[in-house]
């Protein structure tokens, strides 16, 4: 199996390689991308932003968590989690109120910036747009969270980091518009006060999703369980974007979840898909086999802890059914 090498930054140059991940197999292409191109593990960070906050789950897969630390241990890479206080609820339910501060580890222990902002109202689900004040959950819970961890630490002052992220051309029109390679959002190296230097590569934008699994295959990586419940993508377990068949799934794998998220719609008087509520969606589609046939796997997807090997040989890996799916994500 050969592998084409795309053009790169200097990946020499760097301080620091800062990989964005939530597990999915997009940015563990990038992980595993890095590592072929030869990039020192002693330089790579691995940081997750928690959707949910520090809390329960509510939105997204319970077992994420628990799968980026096994991947990092499993790579032997540090791994630093960020997220907003409260998480996803408490910003859908925020009511004349400032958002809520963003917490981010670091090397020294957790820091905390933010919450003293402008107060209003939302009391809405995001909607299902790829415009981000319409689908505020990618920039109030990923994209501000992940800026925050960087711009709030001196240690990214003085130094070039690269933050990397797993985007492709290939999900969405939205996203095939993204530039390769950018100055990041929190990039200073012009300024005077508090210069920092930060790039940002999405090395897999020109991949087509058979090359990511390849690269998953050639390091016999285990996918999020996601994937081997039939889900194409691991955006949240409950993304805004979900299918009538994921849908369906939530309803028969998590039904308490399901119910919750389908009485905020009610109380909001707006569903999720504006022209459709979930329970339309659900009766709509058909749980995904894989969830009907793997009840391990539905505990294993739901549950906070995780005790399998990450790799394994290549020659044993196979595709998860999920592999090639209906993507949920923005268009």
């Amino acid at each position: 199996m050969t592998r084409e090498v795309g053009e790169a930054p200097d990946l020499r140059s760097y301080d620091h390689v800062v990989l964005f991940t939530s597990g999915g197999k997009d940015a563990t292409a990038c992980l595993l991308d890095l590592l072929e191109r030869g990039v020192d593990p002693a330089r790579i960070e691995l940081h997750h932003h928690e959707v949910d906050g520090h809390g329960p789950a509510f939105m997204d897969w319970p077992v994420t968590g628990a799968y980026v630390a096994a991947q990092a241990a499993a790579f032997g890479l540090p791994l630093f989690r960020s997220w907003r206080a409260g998480g996803f609820e408490r910003e859908m339910l925020r009511q004349d109120a400032p958002t809520a501060p963003i917490l981010f580890e670091t090397p020294h222990g957790v820091m905390r910036t933010g919450g003293a902002g402008p107060r209003n109202t939302r009391l809405l689900f995001p909607q299902t747009s790829a415009d981000l004040s319409v689908r505020w959950c990618s920039a109030a819970l990923k994209i501000g969270v992940g800026a925050a961890s960087i711009s709030g630490q001196d240690r990214f002052l003085g130094r070039r980091t690269l933050v990397v992220t797993g985007e492709r051309a290939g999900e969405s029109a939205a996203r095939a518009r993204y530039a390769t390679f950018e100055p990041h959002r929190t990039d200073t190296r012009g300024g005077s006060r508090r210069p920092r230097h930060v790039d940002h590569w999405r090395p897999v934008h020109g991949w087509d999703e058979g090359r990511v699994w390849d690269i998953l295959q050639r390091h016999g990586v285990r996918p999020h369980p996601a994937y081997e419940l039939g889900w194409s993508r691991l955006s949240c377990m409950a993304c805004i974007f979900g299918s009538a068949a994921q849908w369906a799934t939530i309803r028969l794998i998590a039904p308490t979840l399901f119910e919750r998220i389908a009485v905020y719609e009610e109380r909001f008087g707006r569903t999720i898909q504006r022209a459709r509520s979930i329970r339309t969606l659900a009766d709509l589609g058909r749980p995904y086999p894989a969830a009907l046939a793997r009840p391990d796997l539905v505990a294993l997807a739901l549950g906070e802890t995780w005790n399998l090997p990450i790799l394994g040989l290549p020659s044993a890996w196979t595709l998860p059914p999920g592999a090639f799916g209906g993507a949920a994500g923005p268009t």
